[in-house]
């Protein structure tokens, strides 16, 4: 099987456009009110965290800027990477969770652990020192999603992207990318892609990057875990081959 083969969607195939999104607020002390000393050592079910809020207040810190909030304006510029050109996320138009921010730890996951939590749209990488950094991710549609504990086996910058048989059989018109999608901006794996192998066998699930940053909070792909091209960029610098994966 080709390395590259994976379950991800093309996003401008499916004809994709930007979309408004109304979230239910949820209350941030009550869920960490509830927290045991007993979750500093072990994992609570993400079901039972309730922390799709955490924007604001003492428990956020700066990612890459000064004073108390993250220098977006950069975080999300353009960027010459791989002889690509990426553009300028506009931000201002992504609900403020989905944000590149550091927190917190409400995983109890131990350092270097990757968690994804499907139903907040967030994706967690552990920190020492009970923090975290959360980035918002778009996840897959109803049917399509896969859970469980992994890790990751291997990852590529500017990958190339090639839809498995079962993708072609739904969506004939991407017959043509049966060799292979060239790396590019609107490659749908993005950037960069974490490649998910559970026992050692290929889930076809990964983590990768997306030019379609209104999907993020969504559920909408055929099930890996898509970020912002940017956010991607900065998650691979961390994470390297046996970062072990919790997906719920």
């Amino acid at each position: 099987m080709s390395e590259n083969v994976n379950s991800c969607d093309i996003g401008h195939v499916l004809q994709t456009s930007p979309k408004t999104c109304v979230f239910s607020r949820r209350s941030l002390l009550g869920a960490l009110g509830g927290l045991s000393l007993q979750s500093c050592t072990r994992a609570l079910p993400l079901s039972e965290w309730q922390l799709d809020e955490i924007t604001t207040g003492s428990i956020v810190r700066s990612i890459g800027g000064g004073g108390g909030t993250a220098d977006y304006d950069r975080i999300y510029g353009p960027l010459n990477d791989g002889g690509f050109l990426l553009p300028a996320i506009p931000y201002r138009k992504i609900n403020s969770r989905y944000r590149r921010q550091e927190i917190v730890d409400p995983t109890g996951e131990p350092s270097g652990t990757i968690v994804v939590a499907l139903q907040q749209r967030h994706l967690y990488y552990v920190l020492p020192g009970g923090r975290a950094v959360r980035y918002g991710v778009g996840v897959g549609k109803d049917g399509f999603r896969w859970s469980g504990r992994a890790r990751i086996q291997y990852k590529k910058a500017w990958p190339t992207w090639t839809p498995p048989e079962e993708m072609l059989q739904r969506r004939p018109d991407l017959v043509q990318y049966r060799s292979g999608m060239a790396p590019g901006l609107t490659n749908p794996l993005g950037a960069r892609a974490l490649y998910i192998f559970k026992d050692g066998v290929d889930t076809l699930f990964r983590i990768h990057g997306s030019p379609e940053w209104w999907t993020i909070g969504q559920a909408m792909s055929s099930g890996c875990i898509r970020m912002l091209n940017q956010d991607i960029i900065d998650l691979y610098d961390r994470a390297g081959a046996g970062t072990p994966i919790v997906v719920s």
